[in-house]
């Protein structure tokens, strides 16, 4: 069990004390048998210490912070007097896991224990280890010492680029250049105090009591105050995670003794947030703050995109994130205000993320029309149109997602705006044909599901095809293709020690993109003039091989890169703005008019994660 063993009883720092120590003309207290391993040896001028798996002893430092919550609990001790060497971080975290540590911030103590390179989440998760100090006993030799300045994270301190590469293989044995490298300068300030200045929110506050903030704040602005994510050389480096090591009051919900800033994207951390500079599984170089800015500014306005005029057919994409009959009425209700005042009431909507009837429950269960329902009706309360809808039950358990969720997409449409076409024969396992009728494209099967079988979809959800005809134009055709591609999961990080990081599922959404390009192109081949929009959660940037495949021979035109580049984002992660979903037209519709509507993802309130898109066409 590690333990605090008092040389001497601890004493009272003088002012002149202090200040002498601040500006190093005095030295922390040391006890005669000290090893001479200083925190900057131990951490070294790589990732790895130089002295991992060894112990160490009488390591000199002051306490910085403290964890004293959950199972990793510890704290950071710094070094006031660092060596002459930009690379080697002069601090460290002493890990005492389930027992809180006693000591106090302000403590000069000598400290003893292993080295140990720790990863979060496995070292299969492929990320950064953080160096730290296990096994540990310590010595407090004085108490009430001045902390070192924190080192100020601004555009001038963190380079441009974001990582070194090495062949998509482990940068853990590269020196550090932290002049050169984003990843690098953070690394060789591991467990420092550092410090940002009113700094704009990037990332929204979330569940966990976390934001984002970027320390570059004239880098890749988006139109309403956020950091675009456009290419994958580019991943802004100036993004940071904040959150705070004063832990909810216990028993008493959200209250907080320093209640954590509740942020949206846009809005700024005023004034100084400061505290060590930690590592985890969840978004990678993190300010565990001891002192937090305050939120000002003003949110953004939620969007509203305009109405449809009566020659235009409006279609929507929306990821409703994992809607079942045991989602609060509450959201159902957000959701159908959304559609119906922020959204205009399209005529048609793609939907991702429609669980079954009894949601993450895993009995067999796949019907979706409870959940549809309960949808529909809320638009119909909420003002809106009476909704009818068209989906195919996927088989159990072979669709992805949460399980026992059995997600799905489905079309809603506006019966009094829209006809569908209904062509019996589609169901979860046969795959939808291009069929030639009078000189024209028609389905075998509406709706109908593209290829199901097909490897590509293995544990994905299928798209969903349906022909639709506009009340303006009886004998117009339509072809809406709803899709959601795999997700993400297993990719390596952008922080990640493997770089430049492998992007292991987008093979998949590839071999998924071409399978829907070459439905288009049947689609085309059949009828040149077809009217074809698709529409969903592509999982995937514009820029993406995915997208290049599915835009292949000019027969789709991704919509997205028509907007001016600020506004081209609906998803924030990790404090970039990004584009996930998409909608696509054939050729033929030559003057959509396109618009991602801005209502979720850069808020901390969310209905979803995703922000919906509307497009309207004349067919």
């Amino acid at each position: 069990m590690p333990s605090r063993r008092p040389l001497r009883s601890p004493v009272a720092v003088t002012a002149v004390t202090c200040a002498a120590l601040a500006t190093g003309l005095l030295g922390a207290p040391q006890p005669a048998a000290a090893s001479g391993v200083r925190i900057h040896d131990i951490q070294g001028t790589t990732r790895i210490s130089p002295l991992a798996g060894e112990r160490v002893t009488g390591v000199p430092g002051v306490v910085t912070a403290i964890r004293a919550a959950g199972s990793a609990r510890g704290f950071w001790v710094q070094d006031p007097h660092p060596d002459d060497d930009p690379a080697t971080s002069e601090a460290i975290f002493v890990f005492t896991g389930k027992e809180t540590p006693d000591v106090a911030v302000g403590d000069s103590v000598t400290v003893t224990g292993k080295v140990t390179e720790y990863y979060p989440g496995g070292k299969d998760a492929g990320l950064q280890s953080v160096t730290e100090l296990t096994g540990a006993d310590w010595d407090v030799l004085a108490s009430g010492l001045p902390l070192p300045a924190p080192v100020k994270l601004n555009a001038a301190s963190i380079p441009a680029r974001y990582a070194p590469s090495a062949g998509g293989g482990s940068i853990e044995s590269l020196p550090l250049r932290p002049r050169s490298y984003a990843l690098d300068r953070f690394e060789s300030l591991e467990g420092m105090r550092v410090s940002v200045t009113d700094a704009p929110v990037v990332g929204p506050t979330n569940t966990h009591r976390e934001l984002w903030v970027t320390a570059q704040p004239d880098h890749h602005r988006t139109a309403r105050g956020g950091t675009l994510y456009s290419s994958y050389g580019d991943p802004n480096p100036g993004r940071i995670k904040v959150t705070s090591l004063t832990p909810p009051a216990a028993g008493s919900g959200t209250a907080d003794p320093q209640p954590f800033p509740v942020a949206d994207v846009g809005q700024r951390l005023a004034g100084t947030t400061t505290g060590p500079l930690d590592y985890d599984n969840y978004g990678g170089y993190t300010i565990q703050a001891t002192q937090l800015g305050t939120v000002t500014g003003r949110s953004p306005a939620p969007e509203t995109t305009r109405k449809q005029r009566a020659d235009e057919l409006a279609v929507a994409t929306y990821n409703v994130e994992n809607l079942s009959p045991k989602t609060p009425q509450a959201k159902f209700d957000r959701l159908a205000s959304a559609l119906v005042r922020r959204l205009a009431a399209p005529d048609v909507v793609a939907l991702e993320e429609v669980q079954d009837d009894d949601g993450p429950t895993d009995d067999g269960v796949v019907t979706a029309g409870v959940t549809l329902r309960k949808l529909t009706d809320a638009v119909k309360a909420a003002g809106g149109p009476a909704y009818e809808w068209r989906q195919i039950d996927p088989v159990d358990g072979q669709d992805g997602g949460q399980p026992g969720g059995n997600i799905r997409v489905a079309f809603l449409f506006n019966p009094e705006r829209v006809a569908f076409k209904d062509i019996a024969g589609g169901d979860a396992t046969t795959p939808v044909r291009v069929l030639a009728d009078h000189g024209k494209a028609t389905l075998s099967a509406s709706p109908g599901r593209i290829a199901p079988d097909d490897p590509a979809w293995r544990d994905s959800r299928k798209p969903l095809v349906g022909q639709f005809s506009f009340r303006n134009r009886p004998g117009s055709r339509v072809f809406v293709v709803a899709d959601h591609f795999n997700s993400k999961g297993g990719d390596q990080g952008l922080d990640s020690r493997f770089q430049p990081p492998a992007r292991t599922s987008e093979t998949q959404r590839t071999a998924q993109a071409r399978l829907v390009n070459t439905f288009v192109k049947s689609l085309l081949a059949t009828d040149p003039k077809a009217d074809v929009v698709v529409a969903g959660d592509l999982n995937d940037y514009q820029f993406s091989p995915a997208l290049k495949t599915l835009t292949q021979g000019g027969v789709l035109t991704d919509l997205v890169n028509r907007l001016p580049l600020p506004e081209r984002y609906g998803y924030v992660y990790n404090g970039n703005s990004q584009v996930l979903d998409h909608m696509l037209t054939s050729r033929h519709l030559t003057r959509p008019d396109y618009d991602i509507v801005h209502i979720n993802a850069e808020y901390a309130d969310q209905a979803s994660d995703h922000d919906p898109q509307v497009l309207r066409i004349r067919p």
